[in-house]
């Protein structure tokens, strides 16, 4: 976590690095003059050294930027007319590369709205000619505290662009941790429907697959890939409110038992609703027994009623019920699988999503289907060593 204190300090070091909290001209300043006459620059070296203020001088533009890069300096004081490259140039080179040195441009009394235009493009204060000492030494102690304050609210900037960076990693890595998290409930909910009805053991973790494999082939996005994860995961929810003696019948249910079946739709969406998170995944626990023709429950919705999610997994479902073994039959290859899906095409099952489903061949649906048992089986035999271990434990 970030340390930065929000409360910007200015410290005391070395004017070199634009700290000091206030200006000691005597002690801190370094100057660099530029001026293409040796006088005025005598005179401004003879002013600064009266003043105790460090100081170099260079006779052009170019010069100048030799000393600017080997060397430190607070401020600049330079001529606006000089020749080669002027004042101006100079101005533009400086604020290009120091943007936090102080810089004077000094005038003649002729070029006054030229030293205002200076300023307009980056200067921090113009001089007059005849150079006064009392002006020269309050212009450079105005136009270097300024920059260090500058330099301060920057640093001030870049700290809380810093912790709001920290801060905002902090809050991802939070909420991965949350996602992750729920990733394992939801996984663990379907796994616990799946024991209940002993018919379907890894039938949550198939479907989702499977319906993550033909959203992918339709381009669904990563939120439509996460709703349709949850939704399969958690379809059959409601079947934990739904008594044994239904669910886990061996024969074929009366009327009054089907109804009390096929209130697990509903059940499961009043669950599930209440979840923030689950709400769009919510629809596919309510409407995966949909039908595209209308025929299905609890809704009876027809064609694109029917949300998307719902639709795909409709197919996903029935291919499972197909594909798995049952106390009245064993399981049908995935071709049988598909030519069903073929026969219910436009009828039972969205056409454009039946397409998506026939185009991957069947090898792809069974190495799904053989992945997933190879996880179901390795968490049963630990499920079964700790019970024996628990076992022994009592005896």
């Amino acid at each position: 976590m970030s340390s930065f204190d929000p409360t910007p300090q200015l410290d005391s070091r070395p004017a070199a690095s634009f700290g000091a909290a206030t200006l000691d001209p005597a002690s801190v300043l370094r100057v660099l003059i530029v001026d293409d006459e040796r006088s005025v620059r005598k005179m401004l070296t003879v002013m600064l050294e009266q003043a105790g203020i460090s100081h170099r001088s260079a006779a052009s533009a170019e010069e100048a930027l030799g000393y600017l890069t080997s060397e430190t300096f607070d401020a600049v004081i330079s001529d606006l007319q000089m020749s080669g490259m002027s004042g101006m140039e100079l101005l533009a080179q400086v604020r290009r590369v120091h943007p936090h040195l102080a810089f004077l441009m000094a005038t003649g009394v002729d070029d006054v709205r030229v030293g205002i235009q200076a300023m307009r493009e980056g200067a921090d204060d113009y001089l007059v000619k005849p150079l006064q000492m009392d002006a020269v030494t309050i212009s450079l102690e105005r136009a270097v505290q300024r920059k260090r304050l500058e330099l301060e609210v920057e640093n001030y900037r870049r700290g809380l662009e810093q912790m709001v960076a920290d801060r905002t990693q902090q809050l991802q890595s939070a909420l991965q941790l949350v996602e992750r998290s729920y990733g394992e409930t939801l996984q663990a909910l379907g796994e616990a429907i799946d024991l209940r009805d002993s018919e379907t053991a890894g039938h949550s973790r198939r479907v989702s697959l499977y319906s993550i494999k033909i959203l992918n082939g339709i381009g669904g996005s990563e939120h439509q890939l996460r709703n349709i994860a949850m939704g399969a995961w958690l379809h059959d929810i409601g079947k934990l409110a739904i008594p044994d003696a239904i669910l886990l019948k061996p024969g074929s249910l009366l009327p009054e038992e089907w109804r009390i079946m096929q209130q697990h739709s509903q059940i499961g969406y009043d669950l599930v609703k209440q979840i923030c998170f689950l709400a769009e995944a919510a629809e596919i626990v309510l409407m995966h027994h949909e039908r595209f023709d209308g025929s299905g429950y609890p809704l009876g919705l027809k064609g694109r009623q029917i949300p998307l999610g719902a639709r795909i997994f409709a197919i996903s479902d029935t291919v499972d019920a197909m594909t798995s073994d049952r106390p009245y039959r064993a399981a049908r290859p995935f071709q049988e699988a598909r030519e069903q899906i073929e026969r219910g095409s436009g009828k039972l099952y969205d056409p454009q999503i039946a397409d998506t489903f026939l185009h991957f061949p069947n090898e792809t649906w069974e190495t799904i289907r053989t992945e997933t048992a190879a996880r179901v089986t390795t968490s049963a035999k630990f499920a079964g060593n700790v019970t024996s271990s628990g076992s022994e434990k009592k005896k």
